[in-house]
Formats: C-alpha cells, sequence, structure tokens
C-alpha cells in the first residue's frame, strides 16, 4: 500500500485495532480525498462533503470517551489517524485536529456536564464544527499579552477584541475563545450567530490552501453566563489544549514525509536520465536512505510519546520536542522529494510541493520551531529564555 514505511519493524508492536484503523483512515484519504484534493487546493477550499464521514468514521475527538458519542480509543490509535490524514493534506488533518484537540477537549477538560452533553456528541459526528480562538493580531508566541476581554453583565458576558489565523474560523459553528476576565485568562462558548461576532476569511495564502482559516472579531459580544468554560482557569487552561494538538501535529507530519518520500522513491524509479533511472545515482540513493533514517526516528518518537501519554505521565516538553523534530525533518525531506522530482516537482500533478508548502505552516503554528526549542532549552538548564 502508498505511505509505509516500516524499517524498524514497528507494526510487530501494533495491535490489530490499531492496524485496523489504520488501514481504515488510509482508505478514506486514498479514495475519498486524494481525488477532490487538487480542485480544492487550487480554488482554496475545505471539502466540507468529508466532514460527516470523518465523523461517522470516529475520526473526531477519537480518544474522549463513548458517552459522548467518541470511540474512546488510545493514543496511538488517535497518531495513526493524524498521521494518515497529514498523508493526504495537512488542511485534513488540521481539521480534524482542531476539531478534537482545541475544540472538543477543552470541552470535556474545563466544561460543564451540560455543556459536554450538548456540544461533544455535535462535533464528534461532524454535525456541528468547532474552532479555537487564542491567537491575536499582535500576540502570537506571547498569549499571555492578549488583548481580548470580557467583562461580567447580569445576564452573561460581553467580549471584545479579535483573533487572527484560526483554523476552520469561517466555517465553525462555535467558537472557543480565550478573552482576560478580570486579568485571568478564561474560555468561553461563542455560537455563530451571535450578535457581535463576525469572521473573515484570510485570502492569498501560499501554504495549507486546502484549510478554512479566518479573523475573527468581536465587538460587544454579548454571551449567556452558561458559555463560560467554568473549570478553565489562566493560561494554562489553552496551553493544555496545544499540547493535544501538538501531539497529533507530530504524528501527522510522519504522514507528510512518507507521501514525499514514496512520490520521490517512486519517481526515482521510473525517470530515466542518461540511460538509466535516477534511483540509480549515489547522489539520489544518498537522498532516500536520509529520508527513512529520518523518518523511522520520527515513528520511534512518535510511538513511544503516545505510550507515555496513555500512561498519563508524558510531559508537555516531550511533545514540544516530537513537534520540532518531526515538522523540521517532514519540511527537510519534502524539499528534498520537490528537488528530485525536478521542473514536475512544482507541477500539483505532484503532491510534494503541496506538501512542503504546507509544512512551512506547520513548522510556525502550534509554536514555532523557535519557541519549541526554548521550551526544550529552559526544560534542560532551568533557566528561562522569555523574561
Amino acid at each position: 500500500m502508498k505511505y509505509t514505511l516500516d524499517y524498524y519493524m514497528l507494526d510487530r508492536l501494533l495491535s490489530e485495532e490499531e492496524k485496523l484503523v489504520r488501514k481504515t483512515a488510509r482508505q478514506f484519504v486514498e479514495e475519498q480525498f486524494m481525488p477532490l484534493i487538487q480542485e480544492h487546493y487550487r480554488s482554496g477550499t475545505f471539502p466540507m462533503q468529508l466532514v460527516k464521514q470523518l465523523g461517522t468514521l470516529g475520526f473526531l475527538g477519537p480518544t474522549l470517551p463513548e458517552k459522548y458519542g467518541c470511540a474512546e480509543m488510545n493514543n496511538v490509535v488517535y497518531g495513526l489517524i493524524m498521521q494518515e490524514l497529514e498523508a493526504g493534506d495537512s488542511g485534513l488533518r488540521s481539521f480534524a485536529s482542531v476539531q478534537g484537540a482545541l475544540v472538543m477537549y477543552p470541552i470535556f477538560a474545563f466544561g460543564s456536564e451540560e455543556q459536554r452533553e450538548k456540544w461533544l456528541p455535535l462535533l464528534a459526528s461532524g454535525e456541528k464544527i468547532g474552532c479555537f480562538g487564542l491567537t491575536e493580531p499582535d500576540h502570537g508566541s506571547d498569549p499571555g499579552s492578549m488583548k481580548t476581554s470580557a467583562r461580567k453583565t447580569d445576564s452573561g458576558y460581553v467580549l471584545n477584541g479579535g483573533k487572527m489565523w484560526i483554523t476552520n474560523g469561517s466555517i465553525a459553528d462555535v467558537a472557543v475563545v480565550w478573552a482576560k476576565l478580570d486579568g485571568i485568562v478564561r474560555g468561553f462558548l461563542v455560537e455563530r450567530g451571535t450578535p457581535g461576532f463576525g469572521s473573515n476569511t484570510i485570502e492569498g495564502k501560499f501554504s495549507l490552501r486546502a484549510s478554512d482559516t479566518a479573523e475573527m472579531v468581536f465587538d460587544e459580544c454579548e454571551i449567556p453566563a452558561e458559555n463560560l468554560l467554568p473549570q478553565s482557569k489562566g493560561l494554562k487552561s489553552p496551553l493544555s489544549c496545544l499540547t493535544q494538538a501538538r501531539y497529533g501535529i507530530a504524528w501527522g507530519v510522519v504522514g507528510a514525509a512518507l507521501a514525499c518520500y514514496h512520490e520521490a522513491l517512486e519517481y526515482s524509479k521510473t525517470r530515466i536520465q542518461f540511460q538509466k533511472p535516477i534511483a540509480a545515482y549515489q547522489i539520489t540513493q544518498q537522498k532516500l536512505a536520509e529520508m527513512v533514517t529520518e523518518i523511522t526516528k520520527s515513528q520511534l518518537l512518535v510511538y513511544h510519546l503516545a505510550k507515555l501519554k496513555d500512561e498519563g505521565i508524558l510531559k508537555h516538553t516531550q511533545v514540544s520536542l516530537a513537534k520540532r523534530n518531526n515538522v523540521h525533518q517532514a519540511l527537510k525531506i519534502a524539499r528534498v522529494a520537490r528537488g528530485m522530482l525536478g521542473a514536475n516537482g512544482i507541477s500539483d500533478e505532484y503532491s510534494v510541493m503541496r506538501h512542503m508548502m504546507n509544512l512551512e505552516s506547520v513548522y510556525t503554528y502550534e509554536g514555532t520551531h523557535d519557541i519549541h526549542t526554548l521550551v526544550i532549552g529552559e526544560d534542560v538548564t532551568g533557566i528561562s529564555a522569555f523574561a
């Protein structure tokens, strides 16, 4: 099958259920998504017709409890789903990642039981779509300096401010919005159609074109009191959500790397130059060997990360290391693969250029490469470079 590489026989450690879910996700991507991606990437749109299929397959919030309509699977399964979705396109994985890790997770972790019972089944099925509003136009890597504010009223809360670079922001039915209430960061649920809440699609992207990205604006946006996430208190709440999302990214980009590696490998076997395939040349083999090495290292990283997560002993700094390394290596692989395809590498008949452009965004979002470097640096030295 396409997009497989098991150089260190990691498959022996996977259960039959884990393999079955991976196979199901791979078939979905190959049969349902890949025939659509060229059109949607060109037009800059997300294939909305696939949302409910993602829900039916259990790919939205798959680790959350069955009582809320979720699949309640382990973190290896979740990672494998993210890997297969991103082998198709980072935009597809981003949709599922935001829906599960950044919308469903905070409702589950910080919401009331009434909020869980109302929203989680709707989001798990894909009947409703969510987004996560933390990043602001002037405060990307420093969310603690956010300007979006909330004030208490007799009937609820009023939000004012703006959020930027919000995945699913134009198509979401509900937004998990982070704002300062009396100087403390709290989470709020803001439903589409609420007066004072608006969103604008961000145009002109060279990257993640098959993903909805928006700016959100809150102008005296009044929401009922029950829309506060009651257990959300302080910046640690949204940052814990980002840890969930970064975990999925670390797995997902392995899929993008695999897709680029396989496309370069197959191309090198059939592209004839100077009377023999370019795969016969030492430089080409060196490039492929490097890809195999880095993909294998990335696979081992995320598999062990999943086991730590399932045991409940995962540290956010370990997620930073995996996100930092795997995105960096996937982007390098995509760039090398693009070069191996020569002029054909810039055509959307192939996937490598699309993955390469997408990974430029993944390198930046959910914590930039440099920010994760400093997170690890602080962890090992005990000295913060942020202050």
